[in-house]
């Protein structure tokens, strides 16, 4: 782990947050996995258990629970958005709400609901963006297609020997028409 040379020079300095886990002195880990096992490994090699430090959350709080460990889990990783909208979608399921999401991981209402909107995705569209083989400004596209429009502009984008529009190519071939400059308009 890239964390064990420091828990081996220092011990753990960032407490786990833990929870009761329904047995009697018992917790399970919110936020803080690498650094326990990282501690786990020290006290295997040296023989002995250091006690480590934790913050303990109140039992049954399924939703703060999640968002602590997600907002542990971002700060340390950059992640796609695939997997924002997967974190956002498990904390409106747990009662959370747009504005509670934008205001705990620092982002705007609209970037939350933008990111929400891959969720009428087809799931093949989804991995595709995860993977980053479709842009951001198609998968916005997409978003706002019908699912019978996004199986069509699956079936190009799978055909070898059709190319799937893109960009605003993409926003043509959905919504039809063209853009041209108020100057030139009549």
């Amino acid at each position: 782990s890239d964390i064990l040379p420091s828990v081996r020079a220092r011990g753990v300095l960032v407490p786990l947050l833990v929870r009761p886990n329904g047995s009697p002195g018992s917790f399970e880990i919110v936020a803080g996995r690498r650094r326990y096992f990282a501690a786990k490994t020290v006290a295997d090699e040296r023989g002995e258990t250091e006690p480590l430090p934790c913050a303990i959350m109140e039992d049954g709080d399924d939703a703060g629970a999640l968002e602590a460990s997600l907002i542990e889990n971002i700060a340390r990783l950059d992640p796609d958005e695939v997997s924002q909208w997967e974190t956002f979608t498990r904390l409106i399921k747990e009662g959370r709400g747009v504005a509670d999401i934008a205001t705990t991981f620092g982002l705007t209402e609209h970037q939350v609901r933008r990111i929400l909107a891959l969720g009428d995705l087809l799931p093949k569209i989804r991995e595709a963006y995860r993977r980053e083989d479709i842009d951001t400004e198609t998968v916005r596209h997409l978003t706002m297609a019908s699912k019978a429009q996004q199986k069509d502009w699956l079936a190009l984008y799978a055909d070898p020997d059709n190319r799937a529009p893109r960009g605003w190519q993409l926003k043509q071939w959905l919504f039809g028409g063209q853009s041209i400059s108020t100057k030139v308009a009549l």
